[in-house]
């Protein structure tokens, strides 16, 4: 009887090798991907669900993309764990994804679940002690396979049973990813862009957007943390920010994402890129929208310029001075 695992699958260099490893000896494999607006292992446009459709298609096994929900958004606003350097609560965040995964287990049929973690390579979740504490709160003790460090840790249900034979899993550990290196050469593994993918909540200089949303929403909304990375964000009032676009592809990125009752702002006098009035919206809001978005456009300072408006779909015009300064702009930057 073939065996079936769960295999976590971002795309990148180690959960690919964990995925081959397992196909080598015959595992049939399906693989799950989770998205993330924080991830920045490739481009705005690809991402990590790009490279892992793209490894699952390769290696020929079926693959389910899952979004992380605003219950993720929850845990990343007050983990159980704590945060690392910045706002990544990892423990909680792998916890997270492996009880969806032991979940799907179940409901598919698998018998076990297999990530491509190396101990000892992320300082927060990849250490021993943590490595044990998240396969307990995942539900997962004995059936959670790393491949790849395997043989630093006691014999897991598949080994035990037979499914997999021990003798031909790894023993990497550490922060170094020659032994990787090696084994994707050794396995023809090809074309990995990210062998250590990238999380926005460990960058300090982003902190302080992600706060600013958490601190400023009635209820979490994905939309607003996927535009984080874009453009140039400005609080102007309790429920109310101003994004302004920093080329033509994050204008159309960020019009897209208007919702009912917001506003889009273009200074209509001359070339000017397009500023996002989101959340509640008032005549002294938009007016202070419009100030922000003359900031970035060749208005000279104290000239009378009329500013277009589209909102619902309905489009408008109101007249107004370009009167704030650089420092009174910088004041409201996120």
């Amino acid at each position: 009887m073939q065996r079936k695992a769960i295999a976590l699958l971002s795309g990148g260099l180690d959960s690919t090798l964990a995925v081959k490893v397992l196909l080598e000896q015959g595992i049939a494999v399906e693989a799950l991907n989770f998205t993330s607006p924080f991830c920045t292992c490739t481009g705005k446009n690809a991402g990590c669900k790009s490279e892992a459709v793209r490894v699952a298609e390769e290696f020929k096994i079926p693959i389910k993309v899952m979004h992380k929900g605003t219950d993720y958004l929850e845990i990343i606003r007050n983990p159980k764990h704590g945060y690392g350097k910045g706002m990544n609560p990892c423990i909680d965040c792998r916890i997270f994804l492996l009880q969806k995964a032991k979940q799907y287990m179940e409901e598919s049929g698998a018998d076990f679940v297999i990530t491509g973690e190396v101990l000892g390579q992320r300082p927060m979740s990849q250490r021993r002690d943590t490595l044990r504490v998240i396969e307990r709160e995942s539900g997962l003790e004995g059936l959670l396979l790393r491949p790849l460090s395997a043989k630093h840790f006691n014999p897991t249900i598949p080994e035990q049973e037979g499914w997999v034979d021990r003798e031909k899993l790894l023993s990497i550990s550490g922060r170094s990813r020659k032994e990787q290196f090696e084994l994707a050469e050794e396995l023809d593994v090809k074309n990995y862009p990210c062998p250590a993918g990238g999380c926005l909540l460990t960058e300090l200089s982003f902190v302080g957007k992600i706060r600013d949303v958490f601190d400023h929403s009635d209820e979490l909304n994905m939309r607003d943390f996927r535009l984080l990375k874009l453009g140039r964000h400005f609080r102007i009032g309790r429920r109310t920010k101003v994004i302004v676009g920093r080329n033509e592809a994050e204008n159309d990125l960020v019009e897209r994402n208007i919702q009912a009752g917001e506003a889009a702002l273009r200074w209509k006098d001359g070339k000017s890129p397009l500023a996002a009035l989101m959340g509640e919206s008032s005549p002294e809001l938009l007016e202070r929208a419009a100030q922000i978005l003359l900031r970035y456009t060749k208005a000279e300072p104290g000239e009378t310029a009329t500013i277009a408006v589209t909102c619902d779909g309905v489009e408008s015009e109101f007249v107004t001075t370009n009167a704030m300064d650089e420092a009174a702009v910088e004041s409201l930057r996120v």
